[in-house]
């Protein structure tokens, strides 16, 4: 049987023997972030190399301005609460409680809260392996890194609501 080369050197990269020292684990997380009644959060659960996993907490707002992630695929799946996402010409759905948005790189968007009650986000995102997986794009064109995969963001007008959790 003939062995597709770029298959098999990909193959040696991760063929690490199990109790090797450096071989990977698995990574473990819960979903259960505080409710809000102002702000919002952003806290990572997992993080790898190529993949992440952020749970995203908005009392109102959303990310509201135009912008793209030109190095990571990245998807946003509504564990409780509505948001209305935008496209740049014109697209427009709303998402409820086990929707989700798949965003290829390079895919211009913003979201916005529409309900009443907390909207509790999953963000998954996946390097393509170009450039920094950090960068945005504005719809002005200008490149920028908010933050990184693996740094919790609290806004400076937050406010919890008081022994209220996602469960």
């Amino acid at each position: 049987m003939a062995t597709n080369a770029k298959a098999s050197d990909a193959l040696q990269k991760i063929a690490v023997p199990w109790d090797a020292p450096d071989a990977p684990h698995p990574s473990f997380f819960s979903i259960r972030p505080q409710l809000l009644d102002a702000g919002n959060t952003e806290e990572p659960l997992a993080v790898a190399d190529h993949l992440w996993v952020k749970i995203k907490v908005y009392a109102k707002g959303g990310e509201n301005k135009l912008h793209a992630h030109p190095h990571q695929d990245h998807s946003f799946i509504v564990l409780d609460g509505r948001a209305r996402f935008h496209g740049p010409r014109g697209e427009e759905r709303e998402l409820g409680r086990n929707d989700g948005i798949l965003l290829p790189a390079g895919s211009y968007y913003w979201f916005e809260t529409i309900s009443e009650e907390p909207l509790v986000i999953l963000r998954l995102g996946a390097t393509t392996g170009d450039g920094h997986p950090d960068t945005r794009i504005m719809d002005d064109g200008e490149p920028k890194i908010r933050r990184g995969r693996d740094e919790i963001f609290i806004s400076k007008d937050v406010a919890y609501r008081e022994g209220a959790f996602y469960e």
